[in-house]
């Protein structure tokens, strides 16, 4: 019983909700693309503000049509932004 219920217990605490999903993956972009958060809100047309406070947590949840933003500012699809593994497996 107490084996089971620390298995539980550790699962749960690498189960991520979407939105820190989109972080992680905003990161990883902007790792990757060597960009700037202020730079890929310009380009996908939204206010460097929008983007700095759903990284930081200021604001909770994200919205598609501002994620769609974030993947014009990428140059990317929908599709692409989307493509990890960990996508499959929130809560």
């Amino acid at each position: 019983m107490s084996i089971r219920f620390t298995v539980i217990i550790f699962l749960e605490v690498f189960i991520m909700t979407i939105d820190e999903a989109v972080r992680i993956r905003i990161q990883e972009l902007l790792k990757k693309e060597n960009m700037k958060i202020s730079q890929v809100s310009l380009m996908g047309g939204l206010t460097p503000s929008t983007l700095y406070d759903f990284m930081n947590g200021t604001t909770v949840h994200i919205q598609v049509n501002t994620i769609q933003q974030v993947c014009a500012g990428f140059k990317i699809t929908l599709s692409e932004f989307f493509n990890k593994n960990y996508f499959n497996s929130l809560k």
